[in-house]
């Protein structure tokens, strides 16, 4: 009994602690301007970053769409550019009803994550803030899918926060 009880006990704090770091997260990665654009630093290198991100998107059994190596595609037309990655995934049942309140939300959906490299050397996830995508496309039925929206991307953009 007291090994159940100790096993349930251990269970619930790992789980407050994982949604105590996802809160943090999204908290931390409220857009600081009116354009939307939410960037949370990374603690690990771009590569290992993607490969994180991806392996968690897989494993929460969102569609993954695309990767587009964008510093690649600038390279092979002659520019250069800093490491640049866009990734481009969502979930359809979660997804698919901004588009039903107002087609022209197709343009923001899927979710497309860039993770970025700066002058410094430093690594950004960036996307777009999905409140910001509400007011935009004047989404005012949806207010749960987006903020289930803003929980996924802060809990998949978690992985790269600690080394």
């Amino acid at each position: 009994m007291t090994g159940h009880l100790t096993n349930r006990l251990a269970n619930f704090c790992a789980s407050l602690l994982l949604a105590l770091l996802i809160i943090s997260v999204v908290s931390a990665a409220r857009a600081d301007s009116d354009d939307g654009v939410v960037r949370i630093k990374s603690a690990v290198p771009l590569a290992e970053a993607i490969t994180r991100i991806k392996a968690d998107i897989a494993a929460k059994g969102i569609k993954f769409f695309m990767e587009i190596d964008q510093s690649k595609l600038a390279a092979d037309a002659g520019i250069k550019l800093r490491p640049s990655t866009l990734l481009v995934f969502g979930n359809p049942p979660l997804g698919t009803p901004f588009i039903t309140s107002n087609p022209n939300a197709g343009l923001d959906w899927p979710v497309r994550l860039l993770l970025t490299q700066d002058d410094n050397g430093d690594v950004w996830a960036v996307w777009t803030d999905f409140g910001w995508i509400a007011r935009r496309h004047n989404i005012r039925d949806r207010t749960a899918q987006f903020e289930m929206a803003t929980k996924v991307v802060g809990s998949i953009t978690s992985t790269i926060t600690t080394r």
